[in-house]
């Protein structure tokens, strides 16, 4: 499986209390090549673990990579920013939209279904995504 990795996946794969860790697991299983990141995900998912080890040992094991500069995509971070104002999205949220973009064969993988029903990619299209099954 190819994928774009939020937090909620991280999170949930390195902690065996979170309540999606066996889908998380199941998803890692099934990963070929390591999931696209960005630094705003890894920030979050080692604030929410209270590890920053565990976040790096991610990166070291290969199971993400990072494959975004927020630098090139200022510009349209900020139109991102802007078009959903309403919603005080994230700056990780921001990035995995346009990450989305650039690597539009790679689903987002994450727990944040409602706000990724709402987001698009290149203004109208839906964002493919991997979510744990409804409870």
């Amino acid at each position: 499986m190819k994928g774009i990795a939020d937090t909620g996946l991280l999170v949930a794969f390195a902690n065996r209390n979170d309540r999606y860790h066996e889908w998380a697991v199941q998803i890692a299983e099934g990963v070929t090549e390591p999931l696209l990141t960005c630094e705003a995900v890894l920030a979050e998912a080692a604030f929410h673990l209270q590890s920053v080890p565990i976040v790096l040992g991610m990166l070291h094991e290969g199971f993400v990579v990072l494959a975004f500069d927020c630098r090139e995509h200022l510009h349209h971070l900020t139109a991102l920013a802007e078009r959903y104002a309403d919603r005080t999205p994230d700056l990780a949220d921001l990035c995995l939209v346009r990450m989305s973009e650039l690597h539009p064969k790679h689903p987002v993988i994450t727990i944040d279904r409602t706000d990724f029903k709402i987001y698009r990619r290149n203004k109208r299209e839906p964002i493919p995504v991997v979510c744990p099954p409804e409870r």
